[in-house]
């Protein structure tokens, strides 16, 4: 069996990324299409701010948009796919430090990544 080496990592992660944009870009693309078929002739009304919809706002609503083929639910998807591409890099990095048996870049790699979750799940962003 060949040795994984820190080239192996470093292609690895450049595909994840360019992956994961591509996936990305392609689920936000068709949810634009599909919302544009759906709502392009529709004249915008200027004087009220009406937000976004509420189904967009939790997983289980994005869910129920994208089984129901809504075009905004979709986009977020795509949205939410391209905030997961660089968190996913950071965990592969993380596997691969352990795998290169690298202890120091391994406690570095959680440490971003607890800062993200926790970042994440207590809604400040900096």
């Amino acid at each position: 069996m060949k040795s994984f080496k820190d080239k192996d990592m470093q292609l690895l992660l450049g595909q994840v990324l360019r992956a994961g944009t591509i996936v990305s870009v392609s689920v936000v693309f068709i949810g634009g299409v599909l919302f544009l078929v759906r709502h392009g002739h529709t004249v915008a009304d200027y004087r009220t701010f009406k937000g976004i919809p509420d189904f967009v706002r939790n997983p289980s609503g994005i869910m129920y948009g994208i089984l129901s083929f809504k075009g905004q639910a979709i986009i977020q998807l795509g949205i939410v796919l391209l905030i997961a591409t660089p968190i996913l890099r950071v965990i592969f990095s993380a596997i691969g430090f352990v795998l290169e048996k690298d202890y120091l870049y391994l406690g570095i790699s959680l440490l971003v990544l607890s800062i993200i979750f926790f970042s994440a799940l207590s809604g400040h962003a900096g």
